[in-house]
C-alpha cells in the first residue's frame, strides 16, 4: 500500500491517531449481547487487520480482561482522554487485532461481510443477505476470501520462523 492509501483512524477527541499500513483481513458485524452492552448499540462493526500494520500515536490504556459472545477472552484499547473503543486484541485472534471500523475515517470502505450471533439481534432489525448472516461464529478458512487467509499464514509463518 502506497504512503498517500494508508488508511487512517482515531478517537473522537483526537487524541489518538492511527494509520493501517495493510488492507484489512474481513469486516464482520457482532450481533452478541456482549458487544451490545460494550457499545450500548444493537451491533459492532469490526474489521481484522494484521498485528504489525496497525501503528498508533496517542496516549491508549487498555481494558481488564473481557468475555466475546464465543467465550473467547481479550481486551479492548481506548483513548485516554476520551475513552473511545479503537481495537481489541483477542486471545483466539493470534496475530490480528480487531479494529472498530467506525474509527476510520473512511468507514464507509469497509461494509460488513459477515452478520455473527444474529441469534442475538435485535428482532426489528432486518438483514437482507441471509447469506452472510451466521447464527453464532463463522469458520474464517471458509467465509474468508484467500487473499487474507494466505496474508494471516504468511504473517504467522514468519513470526514464527523469527521466533525459532
Amino acid at each position: 500500500m502506497k504512503n498517500e492509501e494508508k488508511l487512517k483512524g482515531g478517537c473522537i477527541c483526537g487524541k489518538v491517531r492511527y494509520q493501517i499500513t495493510e488492507q484489512p483481513l474481513f469486516t464482520q458485524a457482532c450481533h452478541c449481547k456482549n458487544c451490545k452492552i460494550l457499545t450500548g448499540s444493537s451491533y459492532i462493526v469490526n474489521t481484522s487487520v494484521i498485528e504489525n500494520t496497525l501503528k498508533v500515536e496517542g496516549k491508549i490504556s487498555s481494558s481488564v480482561e473481557l468475555k466475546a459472545g464465543s467465550g473467547a477472552s481479550y481486551r479492548v484499547y481506548f483513548c485516554n482522554k476520551c475513552g473511545t473503543y479503537l481495537y481489541a486484541d483477542y486471545d483466539s485472534a493470534v496475530g490480528r487485532l480487531t479494529l472498530r471500523v467506525k474509527t476510520l475515517d473512511n468507514p464507509d470502505k469497509f461494509p460488513p461481510q459477515a452478520h455473527i450471533f444474529i441469534k442475538d439481534k435485535d428482532p426489528w432489525l432486518n438483514l437482507t443477505d441471509s447469506a452472510i448472516c451466521f447464527e453464532k461464529m463463522y469458520d474464517p478458512k471458509t467465509t474468508w476470501p484467500k487473499e487474507s487467509l494466505n496474508r494471516i499464514k504468511n504473517y504467522l509463518d514468519n513470526k514464527s520462523k523469527e521466533k525459532s
